[in-house]
């Protein structure tokens, strides 16, 4: 079962191969990493050809790849009603809410995105 869930920072630090995140990576086990549907479409409607959405696939195929569900769209709106709406943030809020329904840490390279949200475990991944 999975630890993690990726923010999508760091599976953009993966997919241009930066040495300590790809290290980082290397320590899990199968399964221990997850992608939330949120962050994994993300990342295929910024690949600008094919070729870029196929080597995503490629990078993500070995981590398991969570629907965003009622629980975490429940959690979302816990999350909203206690913090002040910020459109910018609004995505940022849904991936954490996702880790938060799954009782995972989010791994991530911009931990003030997230700061401000209750419960959250959360772990700065640095590159």
């Amino acid at each position: 079962m999975a630890r993690y869930l990726l923010d999508t920072n760091i599976i953009i630090y993966a997919y241009n191969s930066v040495p300590a995140i790809l290290d980082r990576l290397a320590r899990y086990s199968l399964g221990d990493v997850a992608v939330s549907t949120l962050s994994y479409s993300e990342l295929l409607a910024g690949a600008t050809n094919t070729e870029e959405a196929e080597r995503l696939a490629l990078i993500t195929a070995n981590f398991d790849i969570l629907s965003y569900d009622r629980l975490a769209a429940e959690t979302y709106g816990q999350i909203m009603r206690a913090l002040s709406y910020n459109r910018r943030r609004a995505f940022d809020r849904m991936i954490a809410a996702h880790a938060l329904s799954r009782k995972l840490t989010l791994a991530t390279n911009n931990a003030q995105d997230f700061e401000d949200i209750e419960g959250l475990n959360l772990e700065r991944w640095s590159p």
